[in-house]
């Protein structure tokens, strides 16, 4: 049996896919290159643990004309998420927390949160000067699910009042490095120094209460650093890349495998894309090496396909891939279940709920898109993408490098991708 990295490879037909129908993901994704929307494509679909599809077209590099390829590395910005809360729930599983437990018995900067009321509380003055924030504490405190499940409440640019914002900035400000005249690139804080001084602005809204896509992630990584006393980049490595043989993944790119770096690109004022991160001088290579963001900050993880495709098969597995087992099957269940009822999901719309670092397809009804309810996955601001779907035990990713994708009209290249997946199935 033929295999690519380890994974087994198929026919379509072998695993219950038309090769004619699958034909017809080439065409759609060269049109967006034609267009000159995404500079490359690589898609991958897998069912029954078999790669049937595997395609790669267009460009690393649009101007110095470098053809994309299956083990071309990309940023993956939030699809580092998943990759978090495996690690949490590897460490739930090992018994060092309850996932309702408050994040403040590990992170104490979130002890007694507060969080933003419309009106000043009960006997106190009636009139206040316009522009004054008014804060409660908190009806309980955050737990590790709502980080989980971004439910926690913590301040975003998008629900922050403008008397606020000022702070929210200053609690963020590590988001970004600088550069020095040596070439070299320093930091101007760590992802735990953030997250501790995020914890002393105001939450948004009381925890459990909204679905709010924020930095829940950060804390997140940072709880998995002051419970296992690893750096996220060890642990990561150490307990999920190299059991899984995911040798092109990390965080930051060592040099010798620069030139299967992608250029990143992002949009002009046409709509086309343009420069966005060259390889040679990006953060991800430059360094420093201390930035491990668990929400994709900074661009995240690196990876191939491949690589992810053997995270992604090995949650689709049940938590196990050639015999290396990261998480019970019960626990794969409880991550990929719906956990955030009715709450609106706005980065995905009606008919999706969200698990424990993936959405989840709830309702096929008024979407947009094909599938099954209970398939979930996720996606990174510059163009990658994958879904799984348990019902159908096929697994689909689709890659490109495109920062603020989505932020274009009219461009659906991971939605219509799933689409021509799922139509592919006898």
């Amino acid at each position: 049996m033929s295999t690519i990295q380890g994974l087994p490879t198929a026919e379509p037909e072998e695993v219950g896919l038309s090769s004619e129908r699958l034909a017809r993901i080439r065409p759609a994704m060269q049109r967006y290159i034609d267009r000159q929307e995404a500079p490359s494509s690589v898609t991958l679909v897998a069912r029954h643990g078999k790669i049937a599809h595997l395609e790669v077209q267009g460009m690393m590099d649009v101007e110095a004309r470098v053809p994309i390829a299956r083990d071309s590395i990309f940023r993956m910005w939030s699809m580092t998420k998943p990759i978090t809360s495996v690690a949490v729930l590897m460490l739930y599983e090992e018994g060092h927390f309850l996932l309702d437990d408050p994040i403040s018995k590990f992170i104490p900067a979130f002890k007694n949160p507060v969080v933003i009321v419309p009106e000043p509380p009960r006997g106190e003055a009636r009139y206040w000067p316009p522009g004054l924030v008014f804060t409660a504490p908190a009806a309980r405190e955050i737990t590790i699910r709502d980080c989980l499940t971004h439910t926690s409440g913590l301040a975003t640019p998008r629900r922050t009042p403008v008397a606020l914002l000022g702070s929210l900035a200053e609690a963020i400000r590590g988001t970004t490095a600088m550069p020095l005249e040596d070439g070299t690139v320093k930091p101007i804080g760590t992802v735990p120094e953030i997250v501790k001084r995020l914890a002393k602005v105001p939450l948004s809204f009381q925890p459990g209460t909204a679905w709010e896509y924020g930095r829940d992630f950060d804390v997140l990584s940072t709880l998995v650093e002051v419970v296992s006393g690893q750096t996220l980049d060890e642990f990561y490595k150490e307990r999920i890349f190299e059991p899984l043989g995911m040798h092109d993944t990390s965080f930051y790119l060592p040099e010798e495998k620069l030139s299967r770096f992608t250029t990143a690109y992002t949009w002009d004022k046409g709509w086309k894309i343009r420069v966005y991160d060259r390889p040679a001088t990006s953060e991800k290579v430059r360094g420093p090496n201390v930035l491990f963001s668990g929400l994709g900050d900074f661009g995240g993880v690196l990876s191939t396909v491949l690589d992810y495709a053997r995270f992604a098969q090995m949650l689709l597995n049940g938590g196990v891939l050639d015999s290396v087992r990261l998480l019970g099957r019960k626990t794969v269940e409880l991550m990929t279940m719906n956990h955030t009822g009715d709450l609106y999901i706005y980065l995905r719309g009606r008919g999706w709920g969200y698990g424990l670092g993936v959405g989840v397809h709830t309702d096929l009804v008024g979407t947009p898109a094909v599938g099954s309810v209970g398939a979930y996955g996720w996606g990174g601001a510059a163009g990658t993408y994958y879904f799984a779907d348990p019902k159908e035990d096929m697994l689909g990713l689709a890659f490109t490098q495109v920062f603020g994708y989505g932020y274009k009209p009219g461009f659906f290249i991971n939605r219509e991708f799933e689409k021509l997946a799922y139509q592919a199935l006898l």
